[in-house]
């Protein structure tokens, strides 16, 4: 029923979405204006979820300041952990992602446009000029970032082990680092599905990490606060 669903109904309105946000996109691109194209795809990711028929709850969210520039550190079940991160947090968003993805027609067009960031994964080094680049980008343009610092989504569902890239940031950009516990969307959409089934799904927001006066020295004690955070708040 769900596959008949997603197929007949949710499919072809998440089409003429996203040809449709892509168009006001484009266009808001032409005037250089990235913070229009962060609420365009926030509009965007607003509507996968009303036409999947997924509700979101949010736990937290008075703890983040709209004006204000965070790390925000997630664990990752699905696919639709970003959309739903994206249409919740009212704060300016930019995302880092794999590099192939910015090379996919159209898509790879908006991440460039608005100002989303490239990770060569197969390159360490490069990967690591990605992360000053990107704790720079915060520092001076005020904007937050959404990292997950599992590396990628968790096959059976359970926490994994944290890299260090989210805390790097937040210490090299003076930036608090946030965690952010999601939970239901690898039932909403499991692995290797193409189907996006109705339910609900809850972000909950931690205790903003300070980084002010620490050093990069700091950045595995820092992750690990924000794993034990994200662990506490997980059912």
């Amino acid at each position: 029923m769900s596959r008949l669903r997603s197929f007949l109904f949710v499919a072809p309105l998440s089409v003429l979405s996203t040809i449709f946000c892509g168009a006001m996109s484009l266009i808001a691109a032409l005037f250089g204006s990235q913070r229009r194209q962060i609420e365009i795809a926030r509009m965007w990711a607003r509507s996968l979820l009303l036409f999947a028929g997924v509700k979101v709850e949010v736990e937290g969210l008075g703890k983040i300041d709209p004006e204000g520039r965070y790390v925000f550190a997630s664990n990752h079940l699905s696919y639709m952990d970003t959309p739903v991160v994206f249409s919740r947090i009212p704060v300016q968003f930019r995302f880092l992602a794999k590099k192939g993805l910015f090379q996919i027609p159209f898509l790879g067009w908006h991440l460039k446009t608005a100002g989303h960031i490239p990770v060569p994964r197969e390159d360490p080094r490069a990967a690591l000029r990605t992360l000053s680049r990107t704790a720079e980008l915060i520092e001076t343009q005020g904007i937050s970032v959404l990292f997950f610092p599992e590396g990628g989504r968790s096959l059976d569902g359970k926490l994994q082990d944290f890299k260090d890239g989210a805390a790097y940031i937040a210490i090299k950009a003076k930036a608090p680092l946030v965690p952010l516990a999601l939970v239901g969307t690898r039932e909403i959409m499991p692995m290797g599905s193409g189907v996006i089934r109705p339910g609900r799904v809850w972000l909950r927001i931690g205790d903003p990490i300070p980084t002010a006066g620490l050093t990069l020295r700091d950045r595995g004690a820092v992750t690990e606060a924000a794993r034990g955070q994200i662990v506490q708040m997980l059912p």
